[in-house]
C-alpha cells in the first residue's frame, strides 16, 4: 500500500538532491584550457577511440561562464596563474577541477621559480591525474573520480558559500611566498 501503487505506470519519483546529481554528473561541460604537453591528450580523450561523450562532455567550452569543470593539463608558470585564477573565480558554482599531469599535480620536473609546484596552491583540486603525460584513459578514469564526488554532493555545500570574489593579478601574492619557499 505504498506510494508506488498508488502513481499510474510511468511515473518515476525520487528525492530532488538525487535528481540534480544525477544530471550534474552526466553532463559535466569542461572547460577547454590546456597549457603544455598534457593538453594534447586532453584533446585526444574527445575523439572518437576514447569517446569522452559518454560523460556528456563531449563539448569542450571556451567560456568560462558556460563551463562547469576546468582541467588544467600541463605546467603552471607564475605568470600563468593569476589568469588561471581569474577564469577559475569566472566560473559558475558548482565547479570541479582537475589537475591532469604531474607538473599540474606537484610541478612535475621543473623545481624553479618559474613553475607553481602544483595548481592546488592557487584553487582547490577535486581529482589528480599522475603521469607524464598522462594517457586519455586516465583522464576518463579521473572523470569517473569526480562522478563519484557529484553523486555525493549536497545542497547543503553550497547554501553557506561566501560569494566569491574576484582578485586582480597584485593580489594574489600568495605566489611571491610560493616562491620564497621553492628556494629556500
Amino acid at each position: 500500500m505504498g506510494l508506488e501503487e498508488k502513481l499510474p505506470e510511468g511515473i518515476l519519483t525520487t528525492q530532488l538532491e538525487a535528481l540534480v546529481n544525477w544530471s550534474r554528473q552526466n553532463s559535466t561541460w569542461p572547460l577547454l584550457f590546456g597549457l603544455a604537453c598534457c593538453a594534447i591528450e586532453m584533446i585526444a580523450t574527445g575523439t572518437a577511440r576514447y569517446d569522452i561523450a559518454r560523460y556528456g562532455s563531449e563539448l569542450f567550452r571556451a567560456s568560462p561562464r558556460q563551463a562547469d569543470l576546468m582541467i588544467v593539463s600541463g605546467r603552471v608558470s607564475n605568470k600563468m596563474a593569476p589568469v588561471i585564477k581569474r577564469i577559475y573565480d569566472q566560473m559558475c558554482e558548482p565547479k570541479w577541477v582537475i589537475a591532469m599531469g604531474i607538473c599540474a599535480s606537484a610541478g612535475g620536473p621543473f623545481n624553479n621559480y618559474a613553475i607553481i609546484q602544483g595548481v592546488d596552491k592557487i584553487m582547490p583540486v577535486d581529482v589528480y591525474v599522475p603521469g607524464c603525460p598522462p594517457r586519455p584513459e586516465s583522464l576518463l578514469y579521473a572523470l569517473d573520480k569526480l562522478r563519484e564526488k557529484q553523486a555525493k554532493d549536497t545542497f547543503r555545500t553550497y547554501a553557506n558559500l561566501d560569494q566569491p570574489t574576484q582578485l586582480t593579478a597584485s593580489e594574489i601574492d600568495a605566489l611571491e611566498s610560493l616562491r620564497q619557499k621553492q628556494t629556500a
